[in-house]
């Protein structure tokens, strides 16, 4: 339950990934952000 365990929230941080416990915000303004940002 920490950092290495990539089932809990702080592990999904760590790693930078998405699922149930950590889900992706369904805003359409940050979503174009996170577009233009990745496309550099």
């Amino acid at each position: 339950m920490g950092r290495g365990d990539k089932r809990s929230f702080k592990g999904k941080v760590f790693r930078g990934s998405f699922g149930n416990t950590r889900k992706r915000k369904n805003n359409k303004a940050m979503n174009m952000a996170a577009r233009a940002k990745k496309a550099k």
